[in-house]
């Protein structure tokens, strides 16, 4: 079995963590090697920029100085897990990657898109496919503020910001259709995981 990068994208509440554990557990029965990792986290210094980035209250920079951060994350990230799992021939599941950062912050800034496009070539890995779970944001947000969670910052911004990361996340998926797989997240979660199963059949694992 050759190695794998998988992502998972979406706005806020779409389902992406139960879809995550549905795939880890699909691999588990199929006896496959695979890494369940996210983004921002992964890596003990990741994860301390993780505690920065997603609490409102300990938030106090730029959309700039966000983007950053994110990719500082990233950049451990990448070094430390996900390039590793692949040169061990695993398969890396990870909640969210640079698509995620692009629609974001690249959304709010031109100056943060285009610094998270230079920084992220030098990185210089891309998922081989990417799950994009698109769902309707007035449910995923009523669903994402029903959380038992502190890292809140993203939702706490309100229905109309949802709204424009769906768009934007959209506008990818088109464009790199050949990558980002679009799935209808209104769907019961059997029926999501039903689909990106089938996906999976068809790579080379």
């Amino acid at each position: 079995m050759k190695g794998l990068f998988i992502s998972f994208e979406g706005i806020d509440g779409c389902g992406k963590s139960t879809q995550i554990d549905l795939l880890a557990k699909y691999f588990t029965k199929q006896k496959k090697n695979f890494v369940k990792t996210e983004e921002p986290g992964g890596t003990l210094g990741s994860n301390e920029i993780r505690k920065i980035l997603l609490r409102e209250n300990n938030f106090h920079w730029s959309v700039e100085t966000e983007t950053l951060l994110f990719m500082a994350a990233r950049n451990d990230h990448v070094e430390k897990v996900i390039k590793p799992a692949i040169k061990d021939n695993k398969i890396v599941i990870c909640d969210r990657f640079m698509d995620s950062t692009i629609v974001y912050q690249g959304m709010r800034s031109p100056q943060a898109r285009k610094f998270s496009l230079m920084l992220f070539e030098q990185i210089g890995i891309n998922p081989d496919i990417t799950f994009l779970i698109d769902m309707d944001p007035e449910i995923a947000l009523d669903r994402a503020l029903n959380r038992a969670t502190n890292e809140d910052r993203f939702e706490n911004y309100g229905i109309n910001f949802q709204r424009e990361l769906r768009k934007n996340f959209l506008k990818i998926a088109h464009k790199h259709s050949d990558r980002i797989k679009i799935i209808d997240g209104n769907q019961s979660p059997i029926d999501v995981a039903a689909q990106i199963n089938e996906s999976v059949k068809t790579l080379a694992i």
